[in-house]
């Protein structure tokens, strides 16, 4: 998208069941301490990154079959889930 392109502001819905979110980036702006609207991009920057070096620590020859499972569990979430049984796969909210 060129940057004549990018809208002036973006809507989040917190209304209708969807609260959470509103929590959810008060918390991200807590943990990056900075405003709502830097913390939801930094968030949406970071998670590319951490689920890329989460399926390079599990692709390592060197784990055994409990460790990866114990990865897993640690490292799954409400909305990225990681299976390492047979080879690395990574499930989101939206493939669920």
């Amino acid at each position: 998208m060129s940057h004549s392109e990018t809208p002036g502001s973006v809507r989040i819905r917190t209304d209708d069941g969807n609260e959470w979110r509103f929590d959810a980036i008060q918390k991200a702006a807590r943990f990056y301490d900075c405003n709502r609207s830097n913390a939801v991009a930094f968030a949406c920057n970071d998670v590319d990154q951490l689920v890329a070096a989460a399926t390079r620590v599990l692709e390592r020859d060197d784990l055994t079959r409990e460790q990866r499972r114990e990865i897993t569990e640690t490292l799954s979430t409400r909305a990225v889930s990681f299976d390492a049984e047979f080879g690395v796969a990574v499930q989101t909210k939206g493939e669920m």
